[in-house]
């Protein structure tokens, strides 16, 4: 009962930052310059025509009005239509959604393989070259950003060796094979930027459970440091490391909307950036209601799992 009740309470606070972004996303997007109906009618349109347009969309409203009924149509599948495409803003977003949640998702495992066997190195061999060789490489991942990241991995494996494609997408419906030679470089890209933080984390949670009494114990029992390594202090290390995995995660599907740019990978960060370009506000609008509710709703399942594995947590003020 404790564990539910904890579930509601973060449940309830997901609800309330749905809200504000609700309000911000309104708010920011109305104080954009251009105006919808003449966007739509065209430079040549009359002012009765765009005073008429603006009655039928309900852009002579006042703003709260607009944006109840704004709200109330997200929560009908309801998100208007694209001023740039004129079809509806769901089905675009249903169409590139899967397609930067499988970049994300990829990258995302792309960084914990590579992360947490790094740390865990470095951790075990503190202050040696290996733990020195791995701090350094996380700096350096730290300090790149993810598209520099992606123009590094394109001049090197695409240009220089020649081995995979720049550009496109191409679905795992269609050609399996192909699907996966277009994903690896901007997977591995956004991969290898992720790395660091979940390999600091790593590193920092196993040299702390690694001086705890526990394991001084296990290791007076027998042990070999194997087991110790990965069948104690892991576990109890891997507890923090998901919250950063989860966090990782939402900054990877919210940095697809750059590097989606750079590879030209046709998911939703392209198709923000082809509705910020073209003033598209309804479509604006839902990009930016669906990377934030990835973002909300990646953060509360880890909450959730950080909760179930960790008994020492209070759910509702009790034990």
């Amino acid at each position: 009962m404790a564990f539910v009740n904890y579930l509601l309470k973060r449940f309830g606070f997901m609800l309330i930052t749905l809200f504000l972004v609700t309000l911000i996303t309104f708010g920011l997007t109305k104080i954009l310059p251009g105006n919808v109906a003449l966007l739509i009618l065209g430079p040549n349109a009359t002012e009765a025509s765009i005073a008429q347009l603006e009655a039928q969309l309900g852009l002579d409203q006042p703003l709260y009005v607009q944006y109840v009924e704004w709200v109330a149509g997200l929560f009908s599948g309801n998100l208007g239509m694209s001023l740039r495409y004129n079809v509806p803003v769901v089905d675009l977003i249903a169409l590139r959604l899967p397609r930067s949640l499988l970049l994300a998702v990829s990258a995302t495992i792309i960084s914990v393989t590579l992360s947490i066997p790094l740390g865990i190195i470095a951790a075990v061999r503190k202050n040696t070259p290996s733990d020195l060789t791995a701090s350094m490489l996380a700096f350096i991942g730290l300090s790149l950003p993810i598209f520099l990241w992606g123009l590094v991995f394109i001049y090197v494996f695409a240009l220089t060796l020649g081995g995979f494609p720049t550009r496109g997408y191409v679905s795992p419906m269609v050609d399996p094979i192909a699907a996966i030679h277009h994903l690896i470089l901007p997977a591995s890209a956004m991969g290898v930027a992720l790395t660091a933080y979940i390999m600091r984390m790593t590193r920092s949670s196993m040299i702390d459970e690694l001086s705890e009494d526990y394991v001084e114990f296990a290791r007076s029992k027998g042990l070999n440091e194997r087991a110790v390594v990965l069948r104690h202090a892991l576990k109890n290390a891997a507890i923090p490391v998901i919250t950063v995995v989860a966090f990782q995660f939402s900054y990877a599907f919210g940095g697809v909307v750059v590097l989606e740019e750079v590879f030209s990978w046709p998911g939703i960060g392209q198709l923000t950036l082809t509705a910020i370009e073209n003033r598209d506000i309804p479509l604006l609008q839902g990009c930016i209601i669906i990377i934030a509710l990835i973002y909300m709703l990646s953060n509360f399942i880890a909450d959730a799992f950080y909760a179930y594995v960790d008994p020492r947590i209070r759910y509702g003020g009790s034990e």
